[in-house]
């Protein structure tokens, strides 16, 4: 196994670069379930971010390529059972996919909750909204 950095993983989806893009495809196209490639939560934040707000793409087209990576038998994507349950719940609530994996690896890691200013976030399971007193 072997991790990747968000702009291979970004040139590789995108395909917007005409040196880059070709050597990021490969290097996916190497991959199988015997050697997959490794997705941290880092590199799969990023890469939620650079596709929203750098590409426009919109976000349901975006869950559903993280939704491809987590299925994909040639990528691991590190805490993959929590990010199909952030994206579910970001999808509920309507707020961002990086707010539910804040709130969803807070959970797995045994806090008792998150505290948010974000109003929307603030709905999800484990999110607790800091309101004013």
């Amino acid at each position: 196994m072997i991790g990747v950095d968000t702009n291979v993983l970004v040139r590789h989806l995108t395909g917007d670069d005409p040196e880059q893009s070709p050597r990021a495809s490969a290097f996916f196209a190497e991959r199988s379930a015997a050697d997959p490639a490794a997705i941290s939560i880092v590199t799969l934040v990023e890469t939620v971010w650079v596709l929203i707000r750098g590409y426009g793409l919109p976000r349901e087209r975006v869950h559903a390529i993280v939704r491809a990576l987590c299925a994909s038998r040639d990528v691991v994507v590190h805490h993959g059972a929590s990010v199909i349950r952030a994206l579910r719940d970001a999808e509920d609530v309507g707020c961002d996919l990086p707010d539910a994996l804040i709130a969803h690896l807070g959970i797995d890691g045994g806090a008792d909750g998150t505290v948010t200013f974000d109003r929307r976030a603030g709905r999800l399971p484990g999110m607790l909204y800091l309101a004013e007193s």
